[in-house]
């Protein structure tokens, strides 16, 4: 029996967006070949509140270094290495990052993933499509 192929995203090959003050690094979505799935790493830069954004599908957060302030539908909670947290469709979310050191997460959520932004128009990430 064959061995399925397994692609591998090597980090140097990922594209990268910067919106926001966040630097977003695309690692798997269908355009590295990704049927289901998307994962992405944030960097929220040090000292910055994040534009609060309607999500159109569930979204999985893993913190991976520093420390943010995740707030889902208006609560708060801080996060260090190793919280997770998971916002279901439909809420508003925000990340801040109030110390001076940047914080990184890695992120999930479904293919067809998109957002509301507070003017109302709708935003598909590229680092998700």
């Amino acid at each position: 029996m064959q061995e399925a192929h397994m692609p591998v995203i090597h980090s140097e090959n990922a594209q990268v967006h910067e919106i926001h003050n966040a630097r977003f690094t695309s690692l798997i979505r269908p355009g590295t070949g990704s049927a289901e799935l998307c994962v992405w790493q944030t960097e929220v830069a040090p000292d910055s509140v994040g534009v609060p954004h309607r999500i159109l599908g569930e979204e999985a957060f893993v913190l991976l270094s520093g420390e943010v302030t995740m707030t889902i539908d208006g609560e708060s909670a801080p996060m260090t290495p190793g919280d997770a947290a998971v916002a279901p469709a439909g809420s508003t979310i925000a990340l801040a990052n109030a110390t001076a050191a940047p914080a990184v997460l890695l992120v999930t959520v479904r293919v067809g993933f998109s957002a509301e932004l507070p003017d109302g128009s709708t935003f598909v990430p590229p680092w998700a499509s």
